[in-house]
């Protein structure tokens, strides 16, 4: 009786590390809803709200001053090393490596181009949202600040919103995003908020962000999650665009070799008309002749050159010589024998 290998958990893994033959027809694609439409005018608001308490220099500015004047990197001095490398977490380079590495493999596993897609257009509406924020707003952060109580705005700075947090809720939300289940879905929702919640922190604990600007990094970057499923549709257009250079240019290399030959076409037989005999007048029935336009003559047979010899005359495929043992008295075929030798005593 013939039983199956039960499958070990490292199988099971490495079972799901292998390419899928065929691209899933069932990609779950997030939708514009309700829900979504309601927690993006909420972060909106939330949004301009924090920038509106900043510009008039409210109680939010003065307790970023707060904040600053304790110095946590100097209260809590031995984390000091694991906060440097933890803030890492919400750099552009490292994160975009890392993840574009996982979402790579996800694109090959599936045969789709959608998770680097959404990946790239996520980048591109964070560099503009969050950068022309930056740019636009001018703030100074704590190092750099000039007048105590002041909200630093118009200098120059580009701290505000902070590009680290917002760069952690897009980088890490999108592993969420792209969640094929939704149980792993809620799963990398809690982590990618935790993590983009300690580096928010982490910044403000190193002294290179306000508080205020870390809850505008976190809005910022939530802002452009919730209104990913509005850009779903481009990135549709532009995976399909992507596959049809892709078969195009396929079938141009194809094409570039030598097709091959067609086959000759074949034709009706044609009857011919009888002929009459010169002798008895009787008809000849019709010869049968089949017709073929593209037929090929038939290739010429090369013979070895030079006339037909007789069996006796070739060149032997054995070694050259007898196989009989010498005898002195025998003569080879072909030469004159020789004169008798006398008898001994004779």
């Amino acid at each position: 009786m013939r039983t199956e290998r039960n499958l070990t958990r490292l199988d099971r893994v490495f079972a799901r590390l292998d390419r899928e033959p065929e691209r899933p027809a069932n990609i779950d694609v997030p939708k514009m809803s309700r829900h979504r439409v309601v927690l993006f005018a909420a972060t909106l608001a939330f949004y301009l709200a924090i920038v509106w308490l900043v510009v008039t220099t409210s109680w939010l500015v003065r307790f970023d001053w707060q904040v600053m004047f304790f110095r946590p990197y100097q209260q809590w001095a031995g984390i000091h090393w694991f906060v440097d490398y933890y803030v890492v977490l919400g750099q552009r380079g490292p994160t975009a490596v890392m993840v574009a590495a996982w979402l790579g493999w996800r694109s090959w596993r599936q045969h789709t181009l959608r998770p680097l897609l959404t990946l790239g257009t996520l980048l591109l509406l964070l560099n503009i949202t969050v950068g022309a924020a930056k740019l636009g707003m001018g703030r100074l952060g704590p190092h750099y600040a000039t007048v105590i109580g002041s909200n630093e705005m118009g200098l120059g700075g580009d701290i505000f919103p902070s590009g680290h947090t917002a760069n952690a809720v897009v980088t890490w939300g999108i592993l969420a995003y792209l969640a094929s289940t939704p149980a792993a879905r809620r799963w990398l929702s809690a982590a990618s908020a935790v993590t983009s919640l300690g580096v928010g922190l982490a910044t403000v604990y190193l002294g290179t962000h306000w508080l205020s600007d870390v809850l505008l990094g976190w809005a910022a970057g939530l802002l452009v999650l919730l209104a990913l499923p509005w850009c779903e549709p481009l990135i549709a257009l532009a995976e399909t665009r992507i596959f049809d250079l892709r078969d195009r240019w396929r079938a141009r290399r194809r094409g570039t070799a030598p097709a091959p030959a067609p086959a000759s076409p074949v034709t009706a037989p044609v009857l011919l008309k009888p002929r009459t005999s010169a002798s008895s007048g009787d008809e000849v029935p019709a010869a049968r002749e089949t017709v073929t336009a593209s037929r090929s003559a038939r290739p010429p047979v090369h013979l070895a050159p030079g006339p037909h010899t007789t069996r006796s005359e070739r060149t032997p495929v054995t070694p050259i010589g007898s196989r009989r043992p010498p005898h002195p008295d025998r003569v080879a075929r072909g030469t004159t024998p020789a004169a008798a030798r006398p008898l001994p005593g004779g």
